[in-house]
C-alpha cells in the first residue's frame, strides 16, 4: 500500500541473512575466495578513504537516458545503519543523473520482520508503489510469486557472482532476485584496552570472554568511567537476536534451533550458553538496557567508548572510522564454548516487482547496483562483504575491511532455520526471539525453551 511505503520507523535496526540451506555451498565457495582474496594483507588499515571513494558511472547510460529517461521508480532501499542508507543516496543520486530515470529512495522499515510486513501487504494487494526492493535471502520462497524473473535480463551479470547465492535466489528456474551485499557476524575488541590490562589477544571462548570482560569493566569503572561495560550485543526481542542467539548456542554444541524437521533447542548445551549470557545482565557485565538494543544501539555504546567487546555485522567497521575509538579496535570471530566458533550468515538481495509499471527502467537499475563497480565501492564505502568473488580479491577492497583474513573468513557458518519453516519463518523466528529475549531479562533457560520448542515443532507439523 502507498502509506507502508512512506512509513519511516524510529530505529536503526538491522538484521542481514544472507543464506539458507541451497545456499550455503555457494557461501563456502565464496569464503574461499575471500580467503585466497586476503592471504599475506595486514589490515585494518584502509586502502582507500571510505569518504573519498565515489559511486561508479552507469554503463550505457546515454542509451539508458534515451530509452528510459523521465521514468520514475521507487525503491525501498536499506534503514539508517551506519552509512547504508548515505550509500543508498549517492548510488541514486549517480543512477538518476546519468540515466534521467528518477527514482525516489525510501528507507525500510528498521526491524526485518516489520520490512516483511511491509512488502506482503504491498504484494497481497498488487500495488505497484514499490518498484525495487531489498529482500532477506529467507524470504525468497515466500515473494517468488510477486517478482520478476531477473534470468532473461541479468542471467550474464548473475554468473559474476558466487554460485550458490545465485541457486539461493533461484526458486522454481527462475532468478527473482540478485545478491547485493552479504555479512556474517563478527567480534569486535578494544586492542588499546586489551594491551592495557594485559592481554596479549582477543578471547577464543566465551568463558574468555567474560573473565577479560569483567576485569577490564572493573579497571575502567575505578578510573572514572562510570558507564564502561564489557560487552554489548543485539538483545532486542527481533529478528537480530535471532542471529546472536543461533551464534551462542551453536558455537556451544547445542546445535542450529531444528534439526531433521524437529526443533532441537531445548538441550543442557542451549541452557547452559543462554543462561551464562543472562548472568552477565545480572552481574552488570552487560548493561541491562542490551535487551533493547540493535545493531546501531550495541555500536554506539561501542564507538563511544564505553565497551570492550562488540558483537556485530562488518558495516560496524566502516561505521566505527569516525568515532572515539578509530584507530583502537579491530575484529576477529566470535568465541565459542564446547562447539566451534561460528558466524551468522547474513545479506540481502534485490528484486523487481511484477506490479511495477516500469519494469525494464527497474532492471536497469538493479543490473547497476549488482554490479562489480559497485560491489567494489559499497565494500570499500560501507563494509559490505562482496558476493563477487573477484571484487574480494581487489586490493583496495581486501585492505579496506579486515574480516576478508583468511582466519575470519574461514570461520564456521551457520544459517537460521528457514528451510525446515519455510512460509512460517517468520512466526518461527519470532518464538525464538521472544523466549530468548525472556530469558535474558531474567528467566532461568531451562523454563523457558522447552516451551520455544513445543511451539517451534507446532509450526513443523
Amino acid at each position: 500500500m502507498e502509506q507502508d511505503v512512506n512509513r519511516k520507523e524510529v530505529g536503526t535496526v538491522k538484521h542481514r541473512a544472507l543464506l539458507v540451506a541451497i545456499g550455503l555451498l555457494g557461501t563456502v565457495a565464496l569464503v574461499a575466495s575471500l580467503s585466497v582474496a586476503a592471504a599475506g594483507t595486514k589490515a585494518p588499515a584502509r586502502a582507500q578513504s571510505a569518504t573519498a571513494i565515489q559511486p561508479p558511472a552507469v554503463p550505457n547510460a546515454k542509451a539508458l537516458k534515451k530509452k528510459y529517461g523521465g521514468v520514475s521508480i521507487t525503491f525501498v532501499g536499506d534503514a539508517a545503519v551506519g552509512q547504508s542508507h548515505k550509500r543508498d543516496q549517492m548510488l541514486v543520486k549517480k543512477f538518476s543523473q546519468q540515466t534521467g530515470i528518477k527514482v525516489k529512495l525510501v528507507p525500510h522499515p528498521s526491524a526485518s520482520d516489520a520490512s516483511y510486513s511491509q512488502l506482503a501487504r504491498n504484494f497481497s494487494s498488487h500495488s505497484s508503489a514499490i518498484d525495487v526492493m531489498m529482500l532477506d535471502v529467507v524470504w525468497p520462497g515466500a515473494f517468488a510469486p510477486f517478482l520478476v524473473n531477473l534470468k532473461p535480463a541479468l542471467g550474464k551479470q548473475a554468473k559474476l557472482h558466487a554460485a550458490g547465492i545465485i541457486a539461493n535466489d533461484t526458486v522454481g528456474g527462475k532468478l527473482i532476485a540478485m545478491p547485493w551485499f552479504g555479512d556474517f557476524g563478527i567480534l569486535y575488541y578494544r586492542t588499546d584496552l586489551l594491551k592495557k590490562y594485559g592481554y596479549k589477544s582477543p578471547p577464543k571462548t566465551w568463558t574468555q570472554l567474560g573473565a577479560m570482560a569483567r576485569k577490564i569493566q572493573a579497571g575502567e569503572k575505578a578510573a572514572g568511567n562510570a558507564n564502561f561495560y564489557g560487552f554489548v550485543y543485539q538483545g532486542k526481542a527481533y529478528e537480530g537476536l535471532t542471529c546472536d542467539a543461533l551464534e551462542w548456542v551453536a558455537s556451544a554444541g547445542g546445535g542450529d534451533f531444528i534439526s531433521g524437521g524437529k526443533a532441537t533447542i531445548n538441550n543442557p548445551r542451549a541452557a547452559a550458553i543462554l543462561n551464562l549470557q543472562r548472568s552477565w545482565i545480572s552481574q552488570g557485565i552487560v548493561p541491562r538496557g542490551v535487551t533493547s538494543y540493535d545493531e546501531e544501539g550495541a555500536r554506539n555504546v561501542f564507538a563511544s567508548g564505553n565497551a570492550a567487546f562488540l558483537r556485530n555485522w562488518p558495516y560496524a567497521y566502516s561505521a566505527n572510522q569516525t568515532t572515539p575509538v578509530k584507530g583502537k579496535f579491530n575484529v576477529t570471530v566470535l568465541p565459542h564454548g564446547a562447539g566451534k566458533s561460528v558466524g551468522t550468515v547474513g545479506g540481502w538481495q534485490l528484486g523487481v516487482s511484477k506490479y511495477s509499471k516500469h519494469k525494464p527502467a527497474a532492471i536497469e537499475f538493479v543490473r547497476y547496483l549488482t554490479s562489480p563497480a559497485v560491489e567494489r565501492f559499497d565494500a570499500i564505502f560501507n563494509s559490505n562483504v562482496p558476493t563477487i568473488p573477484s571484487v574480494a580479491t581487489d586490493k583496495a577492497v581486501v585492505k579496506a575491511n579486515p574480516y576478508l583474513k583468511p582466519e575470519i573468513a574461514k570461520v564456521v557458518r551457520v544459517t537460521r532455520p528457514a528451510r525446515f519453516l519455510k512460509g512460517k519463518y517468520n512466526q518461527g523466528s519470532q518464538i525464538i526471539y521472544q523466549g530468548i529475549n525472556q530469558i535474558l531479562n531474567g528467566q532461568n533457560a531451562t523454563s523457558v525453551l522447552p516451551s520455544i520448542q513445543s511451539r517451534l515443532n507446532r509450526l513443523l507439523r
